[in-house]
């Protein structure tokens, strides 16, 4: 009997058909079961882990279900980064989540616990700050009032708002601190560049070898006068230096950048244009650079240091005085 049914299913056009579309049916739904909740967004992260001690590694199973449930799973090794300066590992309380529930610290003495609490905090901070990660990062530590601090003060995280804010709030409760400033600095050692520079349709020529050297110095602070790996870097030395690694040669500031390039506008600008700035601190007009990367986002080196900034709203917005293509 068997044998006369599976000769009668495979000698039927119709039904073969039907089991094959049933089949490819249920992969594609399986597929997008998996992806609906694994990010906000639904980008790859910028940065991956780097450092990560086997105390905090051995979570990482339970880092990735909860952050897939709050459907940031992109923002794992971030998590980690963090975990890595609240505890290395070393509490129970591995994510020093208690207090974000108002309870005293390492009152939850779950690792899994404070995971789940942890980033069920992390983020609402995260969407608080705009998916800015410095600033929710530093906001993890200082609390959402920093957020709102930052937002009337500009809108973009920096190391001296971080200063700021701690000060201020000492001086409000007094004590003689309050949290980290330096934490943002902190958290980075543990997270660099992911190094992923995806071909662009449309970008300049050469612009995956200034974005593949540009990406190794992804978190790195900003330095005032630096245009090499070993000084650091300025906004213009960035530019200079990962654009000769494609044989771009470019002069050194900002401003002699500015009048090398061509005047583009927004809609015209490409992967690999140059976008610059004015009114940044005082003195020439063109007082900032950075590379553009399309999407509305440049590659740059300032105060926070060498990141991706935004350019649709906010500061960088603000200060915005025109795209440049290099003239070859």
């Amino acid at each position: 009997m068997k044998k006369i049914f599976i000769g009668f299913l495979f000698s039927s056009p119709i039904l073969l058909f039907l089991i094959m579309f049933i089949v490819i049916a249920a992969i594609i739904a399986g597929n997008k079961n998996n992806t609906n909740n694994d990010s906000i967004g639904g980008n790859d992260s910028e940065y991956v882990s780097n450092g990560i001690s086997p105390e905090v590694e051995r979570f990482r199973a339970v880092f990735e279900k909860y952050a897939r449930k709050e459907g940031i799973f992109d923002q794992v090794d971030v998590i980690m980064a963090l975990t890595m300066q609240e505890s290395g590992g070393r509490y129970l309380d591995i994510m020093q989540s208690s207090e974000s529930i108002g309870l005293p610290p390492n009152t939850i003495t779950d690792p899994e616990e404070s995971i789940r609490v942890g980033i069920k905090h992390f983020k609402k901070v995260y969407i608080k700050a705009g998916k800015d990660i410095k600033l929710t990062l530093q906001a993890y530590n200082f609390g959402s009032g920093f957020i709102d601090y930052v937002k009337k003060n500009g809108g973009k995280y920096t190391k001296k708002l971080a200063i700021e804010f701690s000060r201020i709030q000492a001086l409000k409760m007094g004590w003689r601190s309050y949290g980290d400033p330096d934490y943002v600095d902190h958290v980075m050692r543990y997270l660099k560049g992911s190094g992923d520079v995806k071909p662009v349709d449309g970008s300049i020529d050469g612009y995956e070898a200034i974005m593949k050297e540009a990406l190794k110095y992804e978190g790195r602070p900003y330095v005032w006068g630096g245009s090499n790996p070993k000084t650091g870097f300025d906004c213009s030395g960035l530019v200079q230096w990962s654009y000769s690694k494609a044989g771009i040669s470019l002069p050194r500031t900002a401003q002699e950048q500015y009048s090398a390039t061509k005047r583009i506008s927004e809609k015209q600008a490409k992967p690999g244009d140059l976008v610059f700035f004015g009114g940044t601190y005082a003195g020439k007009a063109i007082t900032h650079v950075g590379i553009y990367v399309g999407d509305g986002k440049m590659f740059n080196s300032n105060d926070s240091g060498v990141e991706y900034s935004d350019l649709k709203a906010g500061y960088w917005r603000k200060h915005l005085v025109s795209f440049g293509r290099i003239k070859f």
